[in-house]
């Protein structure tokens, strides 16, 4: 009888559709994906379109002993079906590739099927390839295509086939489900609450602002929430991803139309997250159509292992995805770890082997944070001064009554200094001031604690003795009592004064190397300039070093000696890279003419004359449209440019990353981190995208399943300003209601008008008058100064 029972199918395996090959030449058939998912593949490939790295620079190959190669053109002529691999460097139709299961080999099809067209000297293959019979194979593929996208389940096709009201309504549902999603991206904040049920006070950040923007406008709060169908709520998990997808797309988009086609710096580097995922995060830099430089965000990529091969793969995937081309890297920013910057399998030499233009510098602020550590540790008595500096941190760091401690002595301290007129009060003024735990690779950690020692010397000495004396763990006594004895020694007094000399004047140049418009001249200048001041130091600075030894040594009773010691400078080495690929014979022979008359052309124009750095020379040759003129000078300069001076811009995406995903918000998936992050750290190009694109792009996706006096003053006014008031207070109340219900912080680490973000405060307020227009008239910039 089992004989005549049917068999249960097995499920299809999981397909993850961010995961399937760009180049057309890594796919697999469309028949080898189970006959349920091939419909979701196609209308993947149909989304991201077909495959046209137009920056690629096209391998040339011998036909009738002539070079020939694919001409770019040809995407403009036939950009909705032409593809072409960089992988086998042939072209291929997307159209018949999607539904390839009735190809024939007819019109040159086979040759854009399965081995690539690469006859360039036969253009008119690509006419015949497209036939001039409407039922040929390319045309039949094409209009199946079309008819996937317009299936009936599709959003875009639902939406058209409703009345006007329902449309409205679902585009005011959308657009507030948008605007809810462009401010948690813009401030980083988590989307998701722990219990989302209806019995829950707290239903997260999404559905809470939502609720919000409905109790700010009326006509939002006719159609979300509880009024909206229950099945189009736009409020679920997979509607929100899917909104800051196309956010993260729209915003990645921008970017890459910033570069232009154009030759590009790529910023790389790795590093854990709060679920021990290693990160890959990609900073691109490049000078765009205005001549100003620019290092933009692209995307985290999870790696399984962080070895050269892996990156270099995780790379390929992502120039594949947004058809970039690797002929158009010039210069590659990594740290010093062998994975990277290895000679023979690093990922600098594996991105060497393709592209010889990609010249690797290695991150100059990570290179003087190394170099001035490791050389000053080479000194047997400076590694032991910072390893009581560790032992201090461990006795004095590790408890919190302790640390409790050396800031009330502080407190008393600075009130006692104030009430007798040493120091003066104001904003900023007298902060609290506590020690911190310095790291070998975070840059100006260590010069920071030796600040904060010198500053809390006093106070630290009172909390050691008092563990010295009271302390009821002997080990941390006795660790007390070697301290104590140290701080006493002129050793400690000496080299505490030397290394803050030596760090204060790197610190600076570190500082200045973490600028994001910092151009390799001026960093190498600002080099040189902190190696003279070293050099200065130790010609003529001793007797004002050895004044501050003593100055220090009196002021707390240390002991006082006399001692010699060296102070040693480190000679860099420079190298002048050469670009083979951008400048032809011809071209080199004629750079020197015209950067010749280049030069006498500048210095008779007045606009080039208060020029502080080559960023502000390639802005100036723009505006003044010398770069026309001067094509080759104006190259050699863009490539000057994206040369990286230090990774400080994928430092700071690590410490975005850090604060989008936390402890708490350890689960949050892979392609989710990398979208929120685009919008977070790309805000400037996130306030440029538009509701509208977002909707067309995410209908095209595929779906898936305050003072006293307030009062009174409030009653002189009329009644215009008396309404004024009470709407921009009932705003006010309304932005702090939510922030204390969601237990957000209010202010911003810079409110200034420059800032692109104020602060949870400001920004929600600005969200709440974008949201309803009585309050816009009445608050912010429209509000009164005083009030």
């Amino acid at each position: 009888m089992y004989r005549f029972l049917k068999r249960k199918s097995p499920p299809p395996p999981d397909i993850n559709l961010n995961e399937l090959p760009r180049d057309p030449a890594k796919r697999k058939s469309i028949l080898s994906y189970h006959p349920n998912q091939r419909d979701e593949v196609r209308r993947e490939y149909l989304i991201r379109g077909p495959c046209q790295p137009r920056g690629h620079k096209f391998k040339q190959i011998a036909i009738g002993k002539v070079l020939r190669r694919f001409n770019p053109k040809w995407f403009d002529l036939y950009g909705d079906w032409l593809e072409y691999s960089v992988e086998k460097e042939k072209a291929f139709c997307l159209y018949c590739y999607l539904f390839r299961d009735q190809a024939g080999n007819q019109g040159g099809s086979d040759s854009f099927l399965s081995t690539g067209f690469c006859s360039w000297n036969k253009a008119d293959r690509l006419d015949q390839h497209v036939g001039l019979d409407v039922n040929s194979f390319h045309n039949n593929a094409k209009r199946k295509c079309e008819d996937l996208m317009k299936q009936g389940q599709s959003i875009k096709h639902a939406l058209h086939k409703q009345t006007n009201v329902v449309k409205n309504d679902y585009r005011i549902r959308l657009n507030a489900s948008i605007d809810v999603s462009r401010h948690l991206l813009h401030q980083g904040l988590p989307f998701r609450g722990h219990d989302e049920s209806e019995e829950s006070t707290n239903k997260g950040n999404f559905l809470e602002l939502l609720k919000y923007t409905a109790g700010q406008n009326e006509v939002v709060k006719k159609v979300v929430l509880k009024n909206a169908p229950k099945n189009n709520q736009m409020t679920s998990p997979p509607i929100q991803k899917d909104i800051v997808h196309c956010f993260s797309e729209e915003v990645t988009r921008s970017i890459i139309e910033e570069m232009d086609n154009d030759v590009f710096g790529l910023l790389v580097d790795e590093s854990a997250d709060a679920s021990d995922k290693e990160q890959m995060e990609v900073v691109f830099r490049f000078v765009d159509k205005y001549g100003v430089v620019k290092e933009r965000f692209i995307g985290v990529i999870h790696v399984q292992e962080t070895s050269s091969l892996s990156l270099k793969s995780a790379i390929d995937s992502l120039f594949a995805k947004y058809g970039l081309s690797l002929k158009k890297l010039r210069e590659k920013g990594y740290d010093g770890a062998s994975n990277m910057k290895g000679k023979f399998n690093g990922l600098r030499s594996l991105i060497l082997k393709e592209n010889s233009s990609a010249y690797y510098v290695h991150c100059f602020a990570h290179q003087l944070q190394l170099v001035v550590m490791a050389v000053a540790k080479k000194h047997v008595e400076v590694g032991e001064f910072f390893d009581m500096i560790y032992v201090l941190l461990n006795v004095v760091g590790a408890s919190c009554k302790r640390k409790d401690k050396i800031r009330e002595i502080d407190r008393q301290k600075v009130e006692e200094k104030i009430s007798n007129g040493e120091i003066k009060t104001g904003t900023g003024l007298n902060q609290e001031l506590s020690l911190q735990r310095p790291g070998n690779t975070r840059w100006g950690s260590h010069y920071k604690t030796l600040l904060r020692l010198e500053e809390l010397f006093s106070s630290i000495v009172i909390v050691l003795e008092y563990i010295q004396d009271e302390g009821t763990d002997t080990t941390k006594r006795q660790q007390a009592y070697g301290i104590l004895k140290y701080f006493h020694t002129f050793d400690f007094v000496f080299y505490l004064e030397l290394m803050l000399l030596v760090m204060g004047l790197t610190d600076s140049l570190s500082k200045a190397l973490q600028r994001k418009d910092q151009d390799i001249l001026n960093a190498i200048s600002l080099v040189k300039t902190t190696k003279c001041q070293l050099q200065k130091v130790r010609d003529d600075g001793w007797d004002a070093f050895m004044a501050e030894v003593s100055s220090f040594s009196e002021k707390n009773n240390t002991g006082m000696l006399k001692m010699e010691e060296e102070l040693l400078i480190l000679e860099d080495q420079g190298k002048r890279p050469f670009y083979p690929d951008d400048f032809s014979f011809v071209e080199r022979r004629s750079l020197d003419h015209q950067l010749e008359i280049y030069l006498d052309n500048v210095k008779n124009d007045e606009r080039f004359t208060d020029l502080k750095r080559l960023g502000d020379l390639a802005r100036v040759m723009v505006e003044t449209r010398k770069h026309l003129s001067h094509p080759l000078v104006y190259r050699l300069l863009k490539l000057s440019l994206i040369l990286p001076v230090a990774t400080a811009t994928v430092e700071r995406c690590f410490s975005a990353m850090n604060f989008v995903k936390t402890t708490l918000r350890n689960r949050i998936g892979d392609v989710f981190l990398s979208d929120c992050l685009v919008c977070f750290i790309e805000k400037q190009v996130l306030n440029t995208v538009t509701n509208e694109s977002v909707i067309k792009r995410f209908q095209d996706m595929s779906e898936l399943s305050h003072c006293s006096g307030s009062a009174t003053a409030l009653h002189k006014q009329t009644n215009v300003v008396e309404n004024d008031y009470r709407i921009r207070l009932n705003a006010s109340i309304d932005v702090s209601r939510h922030l204390l219900h969601q237990g957000l912080p209010f202010r911003g680490h810079d409110e200034s008008e420059e800032s692109t973000n104020k602060g949870n405060f400001l920004e929600l307020l600005k969200y709440t008058a974008g949201q309803n227009e009585v309050v816009k008239k009445v608050v912010l910039k429209n509000a009164p100064k005083n009030n």
